[in-house]
């Protein structure tokens, strides 16, 4: 049992730091636990915030981790509305931007990702958007229904999932919806061009444009407000709002400020971690979109910006500051929601990973499986309005087994005969 005397640090108010807190109390940790934020918010999710609650099908309290009682009464202190300015290793030591000095024991760094932002003229005029917080949400909530009820129109520059979630809300709403892409398809380099190609279809059939092979170059308005946006082949797009959806980037200045070991932004960035989430300081931890982690599985090192990875991994790296013995190799797993379209996608398929792409039941319906092969194995698969059927795709995965490609695409073979 850790001493009742020491004091563990959590920075990041979002999943993985918060049940980081909950498994510290969890598996008996008495000591001082601290949980900083930077926003004034209780912990939240953020899957919602581009689902159900941007739809406006779930409330604004289903979002939060727990409710605001339970940091109390497990006696987790929360410091939020507060950004960590600084690490002093050799005192071991957070410094608040209150001035606030935090002993810690061990340190737990949740600090997640920020939107990319595009570097074009007009990104300060009013109703362009960027979505990672639940203040993000509300504002963006506010203007599509807005859009939808004036027939304005959004402009969505990335066709990535959090653009096409937000494509799909935006025409729930009844707004006129244009997505700028530089890849020939959405989900070019997630899900290769075939599969990328069936998202587009989607989309197309409830109304959506799309402008592909094109980069966003300006945004142009009158009076602070969004008028359209023009493209580097010399289109213009008619555009009330824009949202800016070109991917996310680990918040890494802190760790890199504190000396710690980071990745090479080429090679997706973070702060590098080892399968237990420890970084390079021995006393220091990082989980969730911030953690470039070695994946013992995998034989890799990768960043997961997914809900899964902030779910699982907080806890692991609890156990791991608790002197647990952790290997953290959990298959990378995450889902979307758009229209009547539902999917789940696990494993690691990157681009130039894989050789095959073998597909199981009717892609003309959006009723199948998908998998991405290596020399005969499975290495990731999405499964699209079938359901399930995770844990067995996962299985096959893990197995690393080569797999009989026509009893693959067969669905009346169950998935766990293929490791027989």
């Amino acid at each position: 049992m850790v001493d009742a005397d020491q004091t563990f640090v959590i920075v990041g108010g979002g999943l993985a730091g918060a049940k980081a807190a909950e498994t510290l109390r969890d598996e008996g940790f008495n000591g001082r636990v601290i949980l900083v934020g930077d926003e004034r918010e209780h912990p939240y999710e953020r899957p919602p915030l581009s689902k159900g609650y941007l739809l406006g099908k779930d409330d604004r309290d289903s979002v939060f981790v727990h409710e605001p009682a339970w940091y109390a009464q497990h006696d987790v202190e929360l410091h939020l509305g507060q950004t960590v300015t600084a690490i002093d290793r050799d005192a071991r030591t957070v410094r608040l931007g209150d001035g606030t000095v935090i002993r810690y024991d061990k340190l737990l760094l949740a600090t997640g990702a920020e939107p990319r932002r595009l570097d074009v003229p007009g990104t300060g005029l009013a109703g362009v958007h960027h979505l990672r917080r639940l203040a993000h949400s509300d504002r963006l909530r506010h203007e599509l229904t807005a859009l939808g009820r004036d027939n304005g129109h959004l402009v969505i520059a990335g066709g990535g999932w959090i653009g096409l979630e937000v494509a799909a809300a935006a025409r729930s709403y009844g707004a006129e919806v244009t997505v700028i892409e530089s890849e020939p398809t959405p989900l070019h380099n997630v899900l290769g061009p075939e599969l990328g190609q069936l998202f587009a279809d989607l989309h197309a059939e409830h109304g959506v444009r799309f402008h592909f092979g094109a980069r966003l170059t300006e945004i142009t308005g009158q009076d602070g407000m969004v008028l359209a946006v023009r493209t580097d082949d010399g289109e213009e797009h008619p555009a009330h709002a824009v949202l800016v959806s070109i991917g996310a980037a680990p918040r890494t200045v802190l760790a890199e400020n504190a000396g710690l070991a980071l990745v090479d932004r080429a090679d997706g960035g973070g702060i590098a971690v080892d399968e237990s989430l420890r970084s390079s300081d021995p006393d220091i931890f990082a989980a969730g979109d911030v953690a470039a982690a070695h994946h013992p599985f995998l034989h890799h090192r990768i960043r997961v910006e997914h809900w899964a990875n902030a779910l699982n991994g907080g806890p692991a790296a609890a156990r791991a500051m608790l002197g647990r013995n952790v290997s953290y190799d959990r298959v990378p797993y995450f889902f979307s929601d758009q229209y009547d379209l539902g999917m789940e996608y696990s494993g690691w398929a990157p681009p130039g990973s894989y050789d095959q792409v073998v597909v199981r039941g009717d892609a003309g319906k959006r009723e199948f499986i998908a998998f991405w092969l290596k020399e005969g194995r499975v290495i990731a698969g999405m499964n699209v309005n079938v359901w399930d059927v995770t844990d067995p795709i996962q299985r096959l995965i893990r197995s690393r087994a080569q797999v009989d490609q026509d009893r693959l695409a067969d669905p009346s073979v169950p998935l766990d005969e293929l490791l027989a």
